[in-house]
C-alpha cells in the first residue's frame, strides 16, 4: 500500500515539476519580452487575420501545460533509448520557442523570427513522432502546439511582409 502512495505521489511531482517548468519558460520569456510586446500591440501592422492581443497568453498557457503533461508522460516511461530521444528533442524545441519570441519580439528582425519558427516547426513534428515511440497520448497532446504554431508562422510572415 505504501509503494502504491509513493509511486502516486511521483507521478503527481513528476506532472507539476514538468507543467510547471514548462510554464515558468513561457512566463520568463514573456517577462523579458515585455517592452517589445506593448510595442507590437500598439505600432506593428498586423496581418487581418490577427487574433485580439488577450487570445495569445491564454493559448501559450494552454500550450505549455500541454508540452509539460506529454513530457511529464515520457519522463514516467520506461527508461528506453526513445525516452532519452524524446526528452532531447523536447528540450531543444523548447529553446527554439524561447530564441524565437526573443528575436521577434525584442529585436524586431520578422523574417529571421520566421526561419527560426520554421525551424521550430520541423522541431515539434519530430518531437511528436519521439514522443509517439515512447507514449502515443504524450503525441497526440501536442497537435495543438503543432498547429498554433503552423498558424503562428503564417502571422509572422504576414508581419514580416507588411512590415519589412
Amino acid at each position: 500500500m505504501l509503494r502504491v502512495i509513493k509511486l502516486k505521489h511521483r507521478r503527481l511531482w513528476t506532472y507539476l515539476f514538468w507543467i510547471l517548468s514548462a510554464e515558468a519558460v513561457g512566463g520568463l520569456v514573456s517577462w523579458l519580452t515585455r517592452e517589445g510586446m506593448e510595442l507590437y500591440k500598439t505600432q506593428v501592422v498586423k496581418p487581418a487575420i490577427s487574433p485580439p492581443p488577450i487570445v495569445f497568453p491564454i493559448v501559450w498557457g494552454l500550450l505549455y501545460a500541454l508540452m509539460g503533461i506529454g513530457m511529464a508522460r515520457v519522463v514516467l516511461s520506461a527508461r528506453s533509448e526513445e525516452r532519452s530521444d524524446a526528452i532531447q528533442v523536447y528540450l531543444l524545441q523548447l529553446a527554439v520557442n524561447f530564441a524565437w519570441s526573443i528575436i521577434f519580439f525584442q529585436l524586431r528582425s520578422y523574417g529571421g523570427a520566421l526561419i527560426v519558427l520554421l525551424l521550430l516547426l520541423a522541431l515539434i513534428v519530430w518531437m511528436i513522432l519521439r514522443f509517439r515511440r515512447v507514449d502515443r497520448p504524450a503525441a497526440l497532446l501536442q497537435i495543438p502546439y503543432v498547429l498554433w504554431v503552423a498558424f503562428a508562422a503564417w502571422l509572422n510572415y504576414g508581419v514580416w511582409r507588411l512590415n519589412g
